[in-house]
């Protein structure tokens, strides 16, 4: 499946309308991680927010986003890094099928 899309040289899709949840899953997979329920709801967040501000919140915005839309304890970083310990932003935007936040390069 992976191999049909277009990706950049990080592994985040060129194209967003190639996402879907089986791609975001077999992305995670990629890098040794299976989403859960709490995975979609910042992956899901992560969308919307792009949709809204046509950009990702930078890093030091992204817990603060968080925490305004989903509560306090989901826009912890500790939280976040026990969802995605290698870079909440980073791979918060791959599975999300968009591009990698600048802050991340």
């Amino acid at each position: 499946m992976l191999n049909d899309l277009e990706r950049d040289e990080y592994g985040f899709l060129k194209n967003r309308s190639q996402w879907n949840d089986e791609v975001a899953q077999a992305l995670a997979l990629e890098d040794e991680l299976t989403l859960s329920a709490r995975h979609w709801e910042i992956i899901y967040f992560m969308q919307r927010y792009y949709d809204d501000f046509n950009h990702q919140p930078n890093a030091r915005l992204f817990g603060q986003a968080i925490k305004k839309s989903l509560g306090a304890e989901k826009g912890s970083s500790i939280y976040l890094y026990k969802l995605f310990p290698d870079g909440p932003l980073k791979y918060a935007n791959k599975y999300a099928g968009l591009p990698i936040p600048p802050s991340c390069i």
